[in-house]
């Protein structure tokens, strides 16, 4: 079942930064700001494996991810799923998500496993499997999944 519509999706593709949640080990939610980007059904975004997001999403296996426009009226949703936290074949991964960043038409030679491990690099992956709190997006206000 595909849980992103064709305007969750262009909507997604079109808005490279959100604010991603996981939970601390109290259960008490923490937020960052993060850079994305979309495979499919599953969001991508790479960090440092000794980020605190990174050892919540290893111990709880999952996250949420919301993001807004920046312009009115402000469209915005929410994405949450299981999460995990990947260390292999993530160069393609990493090169995607540094073309957001950079704003590049086309994305960077993707780096190895071993030189993106070198560096710390790792990606946290979010399967999306709700979509709430949708606003603007697809001509007004969607049903809530």
């Amino acid at each position: 079942m595909n849980t992103l519509t064709q305007a969750l999706s262009e909507f997604l593709d079109t808005n490279p930064v959100g604010v991603l949640a996981t939970t601390t080990p109290s259960r008490k939610p923490r937020q960052s700001l993060v850079y994305f980007a979309r495979d499919g059904e599953r969001l991508l975004i790479s960090t440092l494996d000794d980020r605190l997001k990174a050892q919540d999403v290893r111990r709880s296996g999952w996250a949420s991810l919301c993001v807004m426009a920046h312009e009115s009226p402000f469209p915005s949703a929410s994405f949450s799923g299981p999460a995990e936290i990947i260390t292999e074949n993530i160069g393609p991964p990493t090169a995607k998500i540094m073309q957001r960043i950079a704003q590049s038409p086309d994305p960077p030679e993707p780096m190895s496993d071993e030189a993106l491990a070198e560096a710390g690099r790792v990606v946290l992956t979010i399967t999306v499997e709700r979509v709430t709190a949708v606003n603007y997006i697809d001509g007004g206000r969607t049903p809530q999944a």
